[in-house]
């Protein structure tokens, strides 16, 4: 099923981080950007804010960059002033975001599936929400577009949010999959083989208190 809008094309994970991260630059630090090809290198590379981390090489971010450019995603900068080619996102020509939806869509595609608390905390800097039901706001505004460019996806066993994730790389298997049915039964399993040994511990102490008391009580009835 295809996801991305405006040439009916699907990102890879490599356009999908490049993107996401001119997106990011563009925001918090608009006095840098846009981005040399090396300043592109490191913002997709870096650890703090991204999931997964990456490891893209320069030969990578260039196909990404040529990729996106053919998609009408992403390009050259018309900048006179530098001597450095400096590349740039276009996406708010290509979807004509408000910039809630910029924000939220940007965090998802630099951290994967989140919830609406997680997503209200992580786009601080891009975008201040006020409360989580403006969050859900916006991404309800995402989820009923002419063609939808977010999913929520089934909650995990044990949380109270669902998770929600951009449809820039299509729908993805994993995401409507049973949630580690396996591990969970290996978590109960081991859990219940503690509770057991822990009991079996007490009942044991118990017996040896017992025998300490019998001990003394003989001990006692020596010296009456």
């Amino acid at each position: 099923m295809t996801a991305f809008r405006a040439t009916n094309v699907l990102l890879n994970e490599t356009e999908v981080r490049v993107l996401g991260s001119l997106v990011e630059k563009d925001i918090t630090t608009p006095d840098y950007y846009p981005l040399s090809i090396n300043a592109v290198v490191n913002a997709c590379n870096q650890k703090s804010n991204r999931d997964p981390v990456m490891n893209l090489n320069e030969e990578a971010v260039r196909q990404a960059l040529h990729s996106l450019n053919e998609k009408g995603l992403a390009g050259a900068a018309s900048t006179a002033d530098s001597r450095v080619p400096k590349y740039e996102h276009r996406m708010q020509e290509a979807f004509n975001f408000t910039r809630r939806e910029t924000a939220v869509l940007c965090v998802l595609m630099l951290r994967g599936p989140q919830t609406p608390g997680e997503l209200r905390g992580r786009t601080e800097r891009m975008h201040r929400f006020e409360d989580l039901t403006d969050v859900q706001a916006t991404l309800q505004k995402l989820m009923t577009r002419e063609e939808p460019l977010v999913k929520m996806l089934p909650r995990q066993p044990g949380t109270k949010e669902a998770r929600y994730a951009h449809l820039l790389s299509g729908i993805q298997a994993s995401w409507d999959a049973p949630v580690a049915p396996v591990q969970e039964a290996v978590s109960n399993s081991a859990d219940s083989e503690r509770i057991a040994r822990l009991e079996e511990e007490v009942a044991n102490l118990h017996r040896e208190i017992s025998d300490l008391k019998q001990e003394l009580a003989g001990f006692r009835r020596q010296f009456e």
